[in-house]
C-alpha cells in the first residue's frame, strides 16, 4: 500500500514539472505558484510514505531492501527538489523579469539580478546535492519496477542541473560586469572574417565598451592598424608563440592567432594599455554576423554622423539591418572605399549605431536573447574578464573560447583557420569540417579530421577584385588565390599522426597546446579550386563520442560541421 502511494504521488509530481517549468520560463509567477502548492503536496505524501516504519524495515532485508532503499532516495529528492529548488526559483519570480536582462531606455535593470542570485545559487545548490545522491545508487542490482524510474530521475536531474548552474553562475557575476558596484570598461573587438583569424576574424575595429549601473556606451575607438607595432613584443606565453610566432604580440592584427581566447584577450588588454594608457576590464569579441543577429532584434539603424554618411557616399548603405550587414562590412566596403583607414571609419560608425540601439532599448527582447545566445554558441561572441573571481566562471563555459579546461569536452577536436594572404579573400571561401571514427587500433581510438576549402571567388578574381581584398600578391600569393594555415587540435594526450593532401601525405609542422595535439598545414586555393585535408589523430584515450569546434567563418556554423561518419571496421 505504501509502495503504491509514493509511485502514484511521484507520478503525480512528475506530471507537473513541465508546466511548472513552463511557468518560470515564461515569467508566470501566479501560475508557478499553484503549481508548486500542489507539487510540494505530491512530494511531501512520498517521502512520508517512504519514512513509514515498516518500510525502514523492509529497507534492511536482504535482497529486496536495496529496492526499498532506493525508491527511498527518489522520494527524498523529489521532496528537496521540490521545497529547496523550485521554490526558491518560483519566489525569485517576484524580483526577476526576465524581459529585464534586455537593454531598455536606461540599460540592463541589474537589482533584480543581484536580488534574485541568492535564490537561484539555493536553488542550484539543492539539486546539485539530489543528484549527487541519486547517482550514487548503484542501479544495476535493482529490479526495472525501480531502477527504470530512477535512471529517468537521474536524466531530468541532471538536465536540471547544468540550466541551473549555469543561471547561477550568470546572476552572480553578471550585476559587478554590468557595472553595478562601479563603471566597467571593455575593449570591443569587432572581428573581421573576410580575414580569417583563429578566434574568428582579424580584429580591425577597436572601441571601448563602458558599462555604468547595465547602460551601454560605447566610447573611443580605434583600429588595429593605428596600434602600430610594438617592440618589444608584449608578454605571451611560449608554448603559443613557438606555434603562432611573435607576431602574436606584435600586432593587434594577429593577437588572436591563438585560438584560446583567454590568451588572446589578455594580449589585446596589454596592448591597448600600452598605447592609450587605459587598463579595460575586459575584453569582448563580436563578429558582423552576429552584430546581424542583434540587429534583427533591434530592426534597421541608419549612420547619422556626417563624416561617416560622407564616406558611405552613394556606394554604401546609410541604413544597417540583419540582412545586409554582413555582405556590407565584409565585401561590399572593401569594393566601394579604396583607403583602408576610411574602411575602418565605417566599419566603426555601423557598430557604434548599432549599441546605441541597443542601449537605447530599441529591441524584441525575446528575439535579442535568441540571437545573442547564438552568437555565444556559435563562438562568434567572446568574454574574457581580468577579474580572476569572474574569469574562473567564465571559463567553464564556450563564451570564454578556452581550448583547455571545464568548458572543453574530452573528446573534443578544434579546427581553426589563419588567413595566410594579407587580405580580404576569406569572404569567398566555403568550408566544410567533418570527423571520421576510425577503427580502434591496439586499444585506443582513432579519428581523421577532414577539412574540404573551396575558392568560390571569380576566375578572373586578380583583375575584377580590388587590390585591398587580393593582397596583390604582396604576401607572395599569387593575386586571386587564398592562402590558409589550418590548425587542427585533438583531445589531451593523443598524437597527431598524419597528414593528407587531397589524399597524399604530405608533411606538416606537429604541435603541442595545453597537452593537445596540434597539427599545422598550409593550403592555397586558385580560384575555383578545391582541396580537402585529413589529420588523423591516433593514441585517443577518451571514449566518449567526439565533437569539433571551428573557426566561425561568414558560413552558418551548421553548413561546416557536418555528421561525424564512423568507418567500417572488421
Amino acid at each position: 500500500m505504501k509502495a503504491a502511494t509514493a509511485r502514484d504521488e511521484l507520478r503525480h509530481a512528475a506530471s507537473l514539472l513541465p508546466e511548472l517549468k513552463e511557468n518560470v520560463l515564461q515569467g508566470d509567477a501566479a501560475a508557478a505558484a499553484r503549481n508548486l502548492s500542489a507539487l510540494e503536496l505530491h512530494t511531501a505524501d512520498a517521502r512520508k510514505a517512504t519514512a513509514d516504519p515498516l518500510w525502514r524495515l523492509a529497507s534492511a532485508l536482504p535482497l529486496v531492501g536495496i529496492n526499498f532503499q532506493a525508491a527511498t532516495e527518489v522520494a527524498i529528492s523529489a521532496d528537496d527538489v521540490a521545497r529547496l529548488a523550485a521554490a526558491p526559483l518560483v519566489g525569485a519570480l517576484q524580483s526577476l523579469d526576465w524581459k529585464a536582462l534586455t537593454p531598455v531606455g536606461g540599460g540592463v535593470k541589474v537589482e533584480p539580478l543581484a536580488e534574485a542570485s541568492p535564490a537561484i545559487a539555493s536553488a542550484a545548490n539543492a539539486v546539485h546535492q539530489s543528484t549527487e545522491r541519486l547517482n550514487s545508487i548503484d542501479s544495476s542490482r535493482l529490479l526495472p519496477q525501480i531502477s527504470e524510474p530512477l535512471e529517468d530521475a537521474r536524466e531530468q536531474l541532471t538536465s536540471l542541473q547544468t540550466g541551473l548552474q549555469s543561471a547561477s553562475d550568470f546572476t552572480a557575476v553578471a550585476p559587478a560586469m554590468l557595472g553595478a558596484e562601479q563603471p566597467r570598461h571593455y575593449l570591443l573587438l569587432i572581428e573581421n572574417n573576410a580575414e580569417s583569424r583563429a578566434t574568428g576574424g582579424i580584429p580591425g575595429a577597436l572601441a571601448v565598451l563602458s558599462v555604468d549601473k547595465g547602460r551601454l556606451t560605447l566610447g573611443p575607438q580605434s583600429s588595429a592598424s593605428e596600434l602600430g607595432t610594438f617592440t618589444p613584443p608584449v608578454d605571451m606565453d611560449p608554448e603559443q608563440q613557438n606555434i603562432y610566432s611573435a607576431r602574436l604580440g606584435k600586432f593587434m592584427q594577429d593577437a588572436n592567432l591563438t585560438p584560446d581566447f583567454p590568451s588572446a584577450a589578455g594580449i589585446a588588454q596589454a596592448m591597448w594599455e600600452r598605447k592609450f594608457g587605459q587598463r579595460v576590464d575586459g575584453v569582448i569579441s563580436i563578429d558582423p554576423v552576429a552584430l546581424g543577429y542583434v540587429l534583427d532584434a533591434t530592426g534597421p539603424v541608419r549612420l547619422t554622423d556626417p563624416q561617416i554618411v560622407a564616406t558611405a557616399g552613394e556606394a554604401l548603405p546609410v541604413e544597417l539591418t540583419g540582412t545586409n550587414v554582413v555582405q556590407t562590412l565584409l565585401s561590399d566596403v572593401y569594393g566601394k572605399i579604396e583607403e583602408p583607414e576610411l574602411q575602418d571609419v565605417y566599419f566603426a560608425g555601423v557598430a557604434k549605431e548599432i549599441f546605441a540601439a541597443l542601449s537605447a532599448g530599441r529591441s524584441n527582447g525575446e528575439s535579442l536573447i535568441e540571437g545573442l545566445a547564438r552568437g555565444t554558441v556559435e563562438r562568434r561572441i567572446l568574454l574574457w574578464s581580468s577579474s580572476a573571481d569572474e574569469q574562473r566562471v567564465i571559463e567553464r563555459y564556450p563564451v570564454g573560447g578556452s581550448i583547455s579546461g571545464a568548458a572543453v569536452a574530452p573528446a573534443e577536436f578544434g579546427v581553426y583557420f589563419n588567413d595566410g594572404t594579407g587580405a580580404k579573400m576569406d569572404y569567398y571561401v566555403r568550408r566544410t569540417v567533418q570527423l571520421v571514427k576510425e577503427c580502434p587500433r591496439d586499444g585506443y581510438e582513432q579519428t581523421t579530421v577532414r577539412i574540404t576549402s573551396t575558392n568560390t571567388a571569380p576566375t578572373d578574381a586578380a583583375t575584377s577584385l580590388p587590390a585591398y581584398v587580393t593582397g596583390n600578391g604582396f604576401f607572395g600569393v599569387p593575386t586571386g588565390s587564398v592562402q590558409t594555415n589550418i590548425m587542427a587540435y585533438g583531445p589531451v594526450q593523443a598524437q597527431v599522426e598524419t597528414a593528407k593532401l587531397d589524399g597524399q601525405k604530405t608533411e606538416f609542422a606537429p604541435y603541442f597546446h595545453s597537452s593537445r595535439p596540434v597539427g599545422v598545414l598550409a593550403v592555397r586555393l586558385a580560384p575555383g579550386e578545391t582541396k580537402t585535408v585529413n589529420f588523423t589523430f591516433s593514441k585517443i584515450v577518451q571514449h566518449t563520442e567526439p565533437n569539433v569546434v571551428v573557426t566561425p567563418t561568414v558560413q552558418d556554423v551548421k553548413d561546416v560541421t557536418l555528421p561525424t561518419e564512423t568507418a567500417a571496421c572488421g
